[in-house]
């Protein structure tokens, strides 16, 4: 059985991924500051109490998983560089265990090149995102570089505005302003990163995921 190290399982997105990848079988070996905040027991989860800039908590959680899901961001006081300097040390603990896939989590405003084509409102959203949160972008930006210099099979989701609605069932693939839209709800945000855990489609690739 595969088994999951999973990272920002107590976020919104992260809480669905980790109740999704346990009903479809997978290990879990979730690395959390707060245990207590967990609202889920199962015989498949293993909880490490640490930080994701812990060296030897992200080790710890790494050791026997065959794919790391990194779902963790910023939030209001983290340290701007967070998402950059923790896939740092998951990437190291990944090649120092022999674990070649991880699937990160971004937003639209971190670009794919020439695949996106973006419209009107997604340089609005991308300006208003440099304009009042740059250091967000900026460090999303550096997670991508240390994934890129990294040697493994990555893969950086992208998600537009998140809702808390039920999912829908169904949602599409694509790039910024291709065949996607402006919105998603998390629930299939999350099933979208869980078939990455064994699909392969879009290794080095940064799909964008909306409703």
């Amino acid at each position: 059985m595969t088994t999951i190290a999973l990272f920002g399982a107590t976020g919104k997105t992260g809480r669905r991924v980790l109740h999704r990848a346990l009903d479809a079988g997978y290990d879990v070996r979730a690395l959390v500051r707060d245990p207590d905040a967990l609202d889920v027991q199962h015989e498949r989860l293993t909880v490490i109490r640490g930080d994701v800039l812990d060296p030897a908590a992200v080790d710890s959680a790494v050791a026997g998983s065959d794919v790391v899901l990194s779902l963790f961001g910023q939030v209001k006081g983290s340290p701007k560089t967070l998402q950059a300097d923790g896939t740092r040390n998951i990437v190291r603990a990944m090649q120092a265990h022999g674990v070649r896939r991880i699937v990160t989590l971004s937003g639209g405003g971190l670009r794919a090149g020439d695949k996106d084509r973006p419209k009107a409102p997604d340089h609005v959203m991308r300006f208003l995102l440099k304009t009042l949160a740059g250091h967000v972008l900026a460090d999303a930006e550096a997670h991508l570089d240390v994934l890129r210099e990294s040697g493994l099979d990555w893969t950086v989701v992208r998600g537009p505005r998140l809702l808390e609605t039920p999912g829908a069932g169904t949602y599409r693939v694509g790039w910024v302003g291709v065949g996607t839209g402006m919105q998603i709800s998390r629930d299939d945000l999350a099933d979208f990163i869980v078939t990455q855990v064994d699909d392969r489609s879009f290794v080095h690739e940064m799909p964008f995921v909306s409703a």
